[in-house]
């Protein structure tokens, strides 16, 4: 009697699972993508063939098969799979699982497989009690997490492990995907359904490469559609754009998605492509990155990699600034669109960031230069001016030079630290630099004063 009654929770616990679980791969051979893992001859496939897994960290965003592709690695070696959550298995059940896996292993041979997924909110006390018995071979660990390991994940057990990056999949194998999901025996048993083509490719575009949110999708547009005369739900593209709403927008802006975007947008601007930096941008705004982040990253643009080639640059950024902070989003999104296009536009120079970088370079490892004579503040050099200045060592103001530049030597021995280039308005300070240089040069003595 209780078997009967076993059986009927499992069917009615089988109902009520989402589609995305009804249809999960059976074989590897049924993961949709992932060929540069899964395809012949591939990590993965050489691995299985082996019978066993190892350490394994399986990276990459939501939706891409992390999960069921630690069960079907379980299920290749014919090993016992376990499942937990990272941050919430405790440090007690760790033991229990490697003491079963102990004996499962010596009573039977069959190996287990521990999946953690969020592996990156592993703790080092959690760590600590599975590194002996991984290296043993006790168990084997099938991490999951969405970001990058190399930054997110403790480096004891990055380094015991292979890492394996999962990708997006594209629009062609999300169509597959529904498809097959439309033909499985547990995708939608007894329905009778016409998915129009049209709604089809919506789905697999505005999924933006996730497959739990495609199959998502098409069970709520499935199950929105009503049946016709005939018994047959017709699906087109109304249902299905109602019941994706609007494309995925990958941007976490605590984790990878934030900086990958800001590098793009700021490479695009470097690189002077007003559309990249553009789309850039807008990728940013609509996944809801602050946009006082954006308007520092052009602030920071302005000076680094423009400089004094176009000067009206930073008061451009200096000003979309001001005007993020007094005005916020939306309206914003107008100002940084014609920062960042200024940005592009403006010629590029790295003179300005390359004269500082040398400098701070030689502050901290060089010896320390003396301030010359001429150029100190007299108080300080003698507080009660009992003793007048040698004529040599006067201060001579370049505005009583002719060209109100004049010859004084203002560091103790030569450095060049800025060089200018041609692009945009160095090429004027450039030509304007180099008299200058000339002229100290005639007078400069030939050794500077001592180190302080």
């Amino acid at each position: 009697m209780s078997d009967l009654w076993s059986e009927a929770r499992a069917q009615r616990r089988q109902a009520a699972e989402p589609l995305a679980e009804r249809v999960r791969p059976a074989r590897l051979d049924e993961v949709a993508g992932q060929t540069h893992l899964l395809g012949e001859g591939r990590v993965l496939r050489r691995l299985v063939a082996t019978g066993r897994v190892g350490s394994l960290l399986l990276h990459g965003p939501p939706g891409t098969g992390k999960t069921t592709l630690a069960r079907l690695l379980a299920a290749e070696i014919d090993g016992h799979f376990e499942a937990a959550h990272a941050a919430l298995i405790g440090v007690a059940r760790i033991r229990e699982v490697i003491d079963q896996a102990r004996r499962r292993l010596e009573e039977s041979g069959r190996p287990t497989l521990l999946f953690l997924d969020e592996i990156h909110r592993f703790s080092k006390a959690q760590q600590d009690v599975l590194l002996a018995d991984l290296e043993r071979g006790t168990l084997s660990l099938v991490g999951a997490t969405t970001e990058n390991p190399a930054f997110a994940v403790n480096a004891a057990l990055v380094s015991r492990s292979l890492l394996a990056e999962l990708h997006l999949l594209d629009e062609r194998e999300i169509a597959a995907l529904l498809a097959r999901a439309l033909a499985h025996p547990r995708g939608f048993p007894g329905e009778r359904i016409d998915l129009d083509p049209e709604a089809l490719a919506l789905l697999a575009r505005r999924c933006d490469g996730d497959a739990r949110r495609a199959l998502g999708a098409l069970e709520i547009a499935v199950a929105s559609t009503p049946p016709d005369a005939g018994g047959v739900r017709r699906v087109g593209v109304d249902a299905a754009a109602e019941a994706i709403r609007a494309k995925a927008l990958r941007h976490d802006r605590d984790g990878d998605a934030h900086y990958d975007l800001l590098s793009a947008f700021i490479k695009s601007m470097r690189g002077s492509d007003p559309d990249a930096a553009i789309h850039w941008l807008a990728r940013l705004l609509a996944g809801g990155e602050d946009p006082r982040i954006v308007a520092r990253r052009i602030a920071i643009l302005a000076s680094e990699d423009i400089g004094n080639a176009d000067p009206q640059a930073l008061s451009v950024a200096a000003a979309a600034w001001a005007v993020v902070e007094r005005v916020g989003m939306p309206e914003c999104q107008l100002t940084l669109a014609q920062a960042a296009i200024y940005m592009c536009q403006a010629p590029k120079s790295q003179a300005t960031a390359r004269a500082i970088w040398s400098a701070m370079a030689e502050v901290r490892e060089a010896p320390t230069l003396a301030v010359p004579a001429a150029i100190r503040d007299p108080r300080a050099r003698d507080p009660g001016r009992r003793n007048p200045l040698d004529p040599a060592e006067a201060y001579l103001s370049p505005h009583a030079a002719a060209d109100g530049v004049g010859t004084t030597a203002y560091l103790p021995a030569t450095r060049t630290y800025y060089t200018p280039t041609g692009a945009g308005f160095e090429a004027e300070i450039a030509t304007r630099l180099a008299a200058r240089r000339a002229a100290v040069a005639t007078v400069r003595p030939p050794v500077g004063e001592a180190p302080a």
